[in-house]
């Protein structure tokens, strides 16, 4: 049986962090690494009171998710690694299910849960490599029509999820990747500070011949944006980098004429997104 390890990137998010750790331990993980992105909540000190047995990699300053996640990687030692955000409760079984998995098909490099809110209603954390047309439509249908058919081709909303497949990325969320494979393409591009990073690295695992798969047979309970919530608006602007950033590193050719316009689309788009925000946060008004 492989050892798996489990890597947590924390920010912010004390009491998040110490459930997702305790879920971890009870699903028969012992070796946990939090890589804290500097922290003011007294994330480390409730930690180590806590799990005394975890390790806490402190970086100094708020390295992103990317770079914090490739620290902890290299703290640990298990064959496989679990990288995962603090806001998440892990089901029990989920760790050996994912592991089997990577067992048994020594052609797969990473392979992703089944992810649920904390209602219990599902997210869809397997996608594809949109096409141009796919991302552009769900990029501006999604505000006002989320189940448009660029938004379910692109996020998979029409096939059975209660079904393990193989599929062209699955959310840093939670994934579960054999070290070799992972430090084999260089883990994470560093140059993501938040979002993207973990499309990114299944696009190289899939242009080295690997393969990534989602398996429900791992379930994980995910508090949405707990880290994100903290500064909106600059994960939005951050999101919207890392969509180029993405672009210009997978078209080639001629499609790199189209950096241009797409660079304008995302800014109007990362536009659009603060404004909705805002309006959400904007208090009734009196009757």
């Amino acid at each position: 049986m492989s050892t798996v390890s489990a890597v947590v990137v924390n920010y912010n998010v004390r009491d998040c962090l110490l459930e997702c750790v305790r879920s971890l331990r009870a699903d028969g993980v012992r070796e946990v690494v939090v890589v804290d992105n500097a922290s003011s909540d007294g994330s480390e000190q409730a930690l180590r009171a806590a799990d005394p047995q975890a390790v806490f990699v402190s970086t100094g300053a708020n390295l992103g998710f990317a770079a914090a996640a490739n620290r902890g990687v290299r703290a640990t030692h298990g064959d496989l690694v679990a990288i995962m955000n603090p806001d998440i409760v892990v089901e029990p079984g989920t760790i050996k299910a994912l592991a089997e998995v990577l067992e048994r098909d020594p052609g797969l490099a990473v392979v992703g849960p089944r992810i649920e809110n904390l209602a219990g209603t599902w997210y869809p954390s397997a996608r594809t490599f949109p096409s141009l047309a796919d991302a552009a439509g769900h990029a501006f249908l999604h505000f006002v029509a989320p189940r448009n058919r660029f938004s379910r081709r692109y996020r998979l909303l029409d096939w059975d999820h209660s079904a393990a497949r193989d599929v062209d990325w699955v959310a840093g969320t939670f994934l579960m990747a054999r070290r070799s494979d992972f430090e084999g393409v260089g883990g994470f591009d560093e140059r993501y500070f938040m979002y993207v990073e973990d499309v990114d690295l299944c696009w190289r695992l899939w242009q080295a011949g690997r393969r990534v798969r989602y398996e429900p047979g791992g379930r994980v309970m995910h508090l949405i944006g707990a880290s994100s919530e903290l500064a909106p608006y600059r994960m939005i602007v951050a999101h919207h980098r890392a969509l180029l950033q993405f672009a210009a590193r997978t078209n080639t050719g001629w499609r790199r004429l189209l950096l241009a316009p797409i660079a304008l689309g995302l800014t109007l788009r990362a536009a659009i997104a603060c404004l909705q925000r805002a309006a959400r946060r904007r208090p009734p008004a009196a009757l």
